[in-house]
């Protein structure tokens, strides 16, 4: 009875937590998010991170990773996600300390049917492995839930950040990480091991390695990973023609992060034609890293198989749609003088950010725009000045048609001005918005057409 309980109470989380973000970089924006294993189920995209919360007295250790449950997110366009609600909770697990605030970087699979959502966390009973953490696993019929967690953790397996690599011929594989990096073969149950654990030595061996994912294109075994090359993570790679190795060390992702966010997590997957990195960063909290954001960048390849370095992004993946809200402050280019990104609100960066044109001829460009077939006949701009401005918005460039000139009344609240617009051309285009001459301080929250 207390097991139906506890699967009732799930189903109703499910239900009335449903949050649909329309979102560039990071795709999350409900919630701190990271270490993002993103899989193709069906038609759609979900990611299943872990959820980063600020420890407090009490709750979790202080100025540390604070992690006590996970949610499932999905889109069908790579812009519209939906928070589909918690799915597993730390003291719903059986097997995990409770109030231990460790549920770290999660995979989720699916197989004949049903789904295999994999999960570090410190046990209550720590005689068979010591100090440090185990995985384990909780299933479901559907790749949102409701999750069931199994009684036990994975025997056999110490450490974090489990992967689950599933081959052409069925046989699916486990990796973790714990200083090395680990893998084994699961049964086809998917809740035990089917060999001995062998430890991947092919990989650097200085500086910390974990977060691994493999994944395999073209006969080619991918196996990436976070490592500490100098001083914080950067993503790496290595390549092999079995998914247990030998490997050889490849090359990088991406680079470490210019602002110092000491981690980074992946995943990396294949969906409509296009491959994907998903990854972290700390966005909406730069000056602590432990509270990240989940983002997605595109990812290509060379002739020879080799990853071409990912640069990441603000504009992200996925095209916006003209009709809703364009957070312009999230750009594909921002000309190099007079144009700045702020919070909305420095007591609430969950509310987003501003672009702040400073400067007579400052700019900012927002690609992937779709204007559909129909014709818009307004724009709506919000924006704030304390003086005034001109907005000059265009399509295609800086040569491309005057859509609209935008007059910015002066004052200290946000506006929502909306005016004709003067030329209309459909299908997806790149939206450049330019700060009229003899002006400046002008501040644009979004721009949308109607």
């Amino acid at each position: 009875m207390k097991k139906q309980t506890n699967f009732l109470i799930i189903q109703l989380v499910f239900v009335f937590s449903s949050f649909l973000a329309i979102a560039q970089n990071p795709i999350i924006r409900n919630q701190y998010s990271a270490d993002p294993s993103a899989r193709v189920f069906g038609d759609r995209i979900y990611v299943y991170p872990s959820h980063d919360i600020l420890a407090t007295e009490g709750k979790g250790r202080k100025d540390w990773f604070c992690m006590e449950d996970y949610h499932v997110f999905s889109s069908e366009n790579l812009t519209d996600w939906t928070d589909h609600g918690m799915i597993v909770q730390q003291n719903k697990v059986p097997w995990v300390k409770p109030d231990s605030y460790s549920m770290w970087a999660p995979d989720c699979i699916e197989r004949n049917g049903k789904y295999y959502f994999y999960f570090p966390s410190v046990p209550k009973d720590t005689t068979s492995i010591g100090r440090g953490f185990t995985i384990g696993v909780a299933v479901a019929e559907k790749p949102t839930g409701p999750f069931v967690p199994e009684v036990n953790p994975i025997k056999g397996v110490k450490g974090i950040d489990p992967n689950v690599f599933m081959d052409k011929d069925g046989q699916a594989y486990l990796y973790w990480s714990a200083g090395n990096i680990f893998a084994a073969k699961l049964k086809s149950n998917m809740l035990e091991l089917d060999s001995e654990v062998k430890t991947l030595g092919d990989l650097p061996t200085k500086g910390l390695k974990e977060g691994p994912y493999m994944f395999e294109r073209n006969g080619i075994y991918y196996l990436t990973y976070p490592h500490v090359e100098n001083k914080i993570e950067r993503l790496e790679y290595a390549m092999s023609d079995n998914p247990l190795g030998p490997f050889k060390v490849t090359g990088v992702i991406m680079d470490e992060s210019p602002t110092g966010c000491w981690t980074n997590h992946h995943s990396i997957l294949e969906f409509k034609k296009q491959w994907y990195l998903f990854y972290h960063h700390n966005d909406y909290s730069p000056a602590f890293d432990k509270a990240r954001s989940v983002r997605a960048d595109a990812l290509s390849f060379n002739p020879d198989g080799t990853i071409i370095k990912v640069i990441p992004t603000l504009r992200g993946i996925g095209v916006s749609n003209a009709a809703k809200e364009i957070q312009i402050d999230r750009y594909s280019n921002i000309s190099d003088k007079g144009t700045s990104i702020a919070f909305l609100d420095e007591l609430d960066h969950f509310k987003g950010w501003k672009t702040i044109l400073n400067n007579s001829g400052a700019w900012v460009q927002y690609n992937a725009v779709d204007f559909g077939k129909k014709s818009l006949k307004w724009v709506i701009v919000r924006a704030m000045s304390a003086n005034g401005g001109t907005l000059q918005i265009r399509t295609k460039g800086f040569e491309g048609p005057l859509i609209a000139e935008v007059k910015i009344p002066a004052g200290t609240n946000w506006s929502d001005i909306k005016i004709p617009v003067k030329k209309f051309e459909g299908g997806i285009q790149n939206l450049v918005v330019v700060l009229n001459e003899n002006n400046k301080n002008v501040e644009v929250d979004w721009i949308s057409f109607k």
